[in-house]
């Protein structure tokens, strides 16, 4: 049977195909074995380089950084890990009408447990992206950014997000390891923070504790190398890492609290520029609370400022007991009644003549501190130290003062003094110009004669931990004594008169529940620009301890520049330790129970209650005080007889609010404010019990 030329045709045309094919393979199978050769054979020793390189190289494991503690254990910085949740609104399966009719379902929700915006205001986020063109509508929109895991589970269960695929409802979640801190800025610059720096792209400390103990808290990295496994190359832990120590610090809450919030106050009501206040335990040196503010500029109110109590300043008249202390041992004084000429001025040394803010033709030694004189103080000092001035230096010098305090603070410098002072230096640095002491060195001097004469290191750390390892940091001290026990009452003594003392600077702090001891000092600050005393810039100080008579706690505060309403130096710093002082003994922080009986006050002061729980442990804690004395007054955000909102509020914030709306407060877990009991909102009396629920 004879083919027909189109059948001859087509079949010529697929033999012709099948030739192209075949060659095609024949040519494809020759280059495989080819580059097969090649690499096995022409080309082996340098893939066997390469993966001799691969072999050898190392990673690096980073340690998990350790948590700093406050006194009593709780958290006050910790790594945890946040999430984002994010929408692929053009994922493949994406149920587009189910989105849209949760919207208001979605939105209510996230504005209940997120008040950050409205219910409207989410609405309008999550609605956004469907204005949009479907092919223009965005594959990693943000939902909600900074969700801890129990919140990122919670918000699983809001409508549509509930849909167990991830192809219908587009959901994605990213999450990041981040340093947290639980009681927001509570000594923010004390604890300090970590980031990158230009040196190093790993996490370290940047500013406060975490950069001066970043070598404890850091940790130790661990080595992973490369081994070959069956079908690749894989990571093997050579060196596991060590995690950093987690520091346990001599900072107390409630007291950092307490001394945040009346430094905040006062620098509120005068206006001033910034503060710092420092609380120190008497007989250990520990750190209490520890706070620096200072004017916001995005807007109203005082926020975290750089750390003020390690920086140097000329701290003016509170200097002052220092120099009569040290009169007092070396013999230049012995009878405190002892009467020295004061008169209008005193010239000395060739500088300008001293001159004091009052006028007194004489005064005894005790009543120099008492109406903090420049010159009788001048005049004592150079009774010893007329023909060496560096010899007073030393003296500084041989107490330890100019020691390096080690606290832990980053950036703590030592007391500047001019290493070869002339006489007209010595007579001005004896009352406190022509030098630069940061504030953390007046206060331990002060708490050395506030603990009878033993010089007690000052300190923010007290112990170490690991999972395996606990070590305390005992108490140490500069020198065992700076002073006689007898010249420590003496100089208590005169402290008590600034404040209880008939023309004593500080006469205005008297109180009859706490009584303080301690030293005004006012200083003028140096203009940038011109280098001389700007006389309408002041920095007022004030330090000392209480109870005077039993010294439990020493204190200094700074206000500086203060543009309102007080402008001395107890007035401003000294109300600020007077607030703090009373506060403490409100609350039985002195030791014994405070005395606010009618007779006593003139006034019944309300007891407020708060329930305290900590794990399987609750205690009711009775704190007797107005609300509006124990905390700052929160703005009310609901209408009179309802329930303020305090959701994701740190506990702190949340008992100012509500005891200050009139409620009493209960709590339990730790962190922020997840759920409250009565809700935000509903009508209650005065005096009822709020549950607050905390997570993290």
């Amino acid at each position: 049977m004879k083919l027909k030329p189109t059948q001859k045709n087509n079949r010529s045309h697929i033999l012709w195909r099948y030739v192209v094919i075949s060659a095609g393979i024949l040519l494809f199978t020759v280059a495989i074995v080819g580059k097969l050769f090649a690499t096995s054979v022409v080309h082996a020793s340098d893939w066997n380089d390469k993966a001799m390189k691969e072999m050898e190289r190392v990673d690096t494991i980073l340690p998990e950084r350790g948590d700093i503690l406050a006194d009593d254990g709780s958290i006050l910085a910790t790594n945890l890990r946040y999430y984002t949740v994010r929408l692929d609104f053009r994922s493949e399966r994406f149920m587009e009408n189910r989105y849209r009719l949760a919207l208001d379902s979605i939105a209510d929700s996230l504005a209940t447990y997120y008040p950050r915006q409205s219910r409207d205001e989410w609405r309008a986020h999550l609605e956004k992206p469907l204005k949009t063109d479907p092919e223009k509508r965005p594959r990693a929109f943000k939902v909600i950014s900074g969700l801890s895991f129990s919140q990122l589970e919670h918000l699983k269960t809001f409508p549509f997000f509930n849909i167990p695929n991830p192809n219908k409802n587009g959901m994605t979640v990213e999450s990041v390891m981040k340093r947290s801190n639980p009681y927001g800025a509570m000594a923010r610059r004390s604890i300090g923070g970590v980031g990158q720096t230009d040196k190093c792209s790993q996490v370290h400390g940047i500013s406060g504790l975490e950069m001066a103990l970043d070598s404890l808290l850091y940790g130790v990295p661990g080595v992973a190398k490369r081994i070959p496994l069956t079908r690749n190359i894989g990571s093997w832990t050579d060196i596991p890492a060590q995690p950093g120590y987690n520091l346990r610090t001599t900072i107390d809450v409630r007291l950092q609290d307490i001394v945040e919030n009346e430094l905040n106050r006062v620098l509120d009501s005068c206006d001033a520029d910034w503060g710092c206040a420092v609380l120190m335990d008497v007989k250990t040196g520990d750190i209490k609370a520890i706070s620096n503010l200072e004017k916001s500029k995005r807007g109203p109110g005082y926020i975290e400022a750089v750390n003020y109590a390690v920086m140097g300043f000329e701290p003016g008249s509170v200097v002052k007991p220092i120099s009569m202390m040290i009169a007092l041992e070396d013999g230049l004084v012995n009878n405190l009644e002892e009467v020295i000429p004061i008169g209008k001025s005193w010239a000395y040394g060739g500088g300008r003549p001293i001159t004091d803010s009052h006028f007194n033709a004489s005064l005894r030694v005790r009543e120099v501190i008492e109406q903090s004189s420049n010159i009788g103080m001048a005049r004592i000092i150079t009774r010893g130290y007329d023909s060496n001035p560096k010899g007073f230096v030393e003296r500084l010098r041989g107490i330890g003062f100019l020691d390096p305090l080690n606290t832990g603070i980053a950036g703590e410098r030592p007391p500047r003094f001019n290493p070869n002072p002339q006489r007209v230096d010595l007579s001005r640095m004896c009352y406190g110009y022509s030098s630069e002491i940061p504030p953390i060195y007046t206060l331990s001097i002060y708490n050395a004669i506030a603990n009878n004469g033993r010089y007690v290191r000052p300190r923010l750390v007290t112990n170490l931990q690991t999972e395996n390892f606990d070590s305390v940091i005992p108490v140490s001290y500069i020198r065992d004594r700076i002073c006689s026990e007898e010249n420590a009452r003496k100089m208590q003594y005169m402290l008590k008169q600034v404040v209880w003392g008939n023309h004593g600077t500080g006469r205005s702090l008297k109180n009859d529940k706490v009584a303080l001891a301690g030293k005004t000092g006012t200083c003028y600050s140096v203009d940038p620009v011109t280098h001389t005393y700007n006389t309408g810039r002041k920095r007022l100080a004030f330090c000392g301890f209480f109870p005077a008579d039993n010294p439990q706690y020493s204190c200094i505060v700074l206000t500086f520049y203060p543009k309102r309403n007080m402008f001395g130096a107890a007035s401003t710093s000294g109300q600020v330790m007077r607030n703090i002082a009373l506060k403490m003994y409100s609350r039985g922080l002195l030791g014994e129970a405070p005395n606010f009986a009618e007779g006593n006050t003139g006034t019944k002061r309300p007891m407020l209650y708060a329930s305290l729980q900590d794990g399987l442990h609750s205690t009711v804690r009775k704190v007797t005080g107005a609300p509006s004395e124990l905390h700052p007054a929160a703005p009310a955000r609901q209408p009179k007889g309802t329930v303020p909102s305090v959701a994701g509020l740190g506990l702190r914030e949340a008992i100012n609010t509500l005891e200050s709306a009139g409620f009493e407060v209960s709590f339990s877990g730790n962190g922020f404010v997840r759920g409250q009991e009565p809700a935000a909102g509903t009508m209650a009396r005065a005096g009822s019990r709020i549950r607050l629920t905390l997570g993290v």
